[in-house]
């Protein structure tokens, strides 16, 4: 998106987490009703991902965009190799 549509990176980063948002809400409603839910690893998820959120996103509003730009491209690289 950033490179399609032009997005800033701030503005990148905060689409991600709306998304990543309601994509883990109805997938988390979903395993709950099915059942299928370790609730000692979610409270261990949310303690360690609620952080990383507010760290991230003001550390985005901060740095320079084509410093962004690289490093998610790089993430983005490395995760597709890892993948492999």
């Amino acid at each position: 998106m950033m490179y399609f549509f032009s997005m800033s990176a701030s503005r990148l980063v905060g689409t991600d987490i709306a998304h990543a948002f309601l994509l883990a809400t109805v997938g988390g409603l979903l395993h709950a009703g099915l059942g299928h839910v370790d609730y000692g690893l979610v409270l261990n998820l949310i303690v360690g991902s609620v952080p990383g959120v507010l760290i991230g996103s003001a550390l985005s509003a901060k740095a320079p965009t084509s410093v962004l730009r690289t490093l998610i491209a790089s993430l983005v690289l490395l995760s597709g190799i890892k993948l492999i």
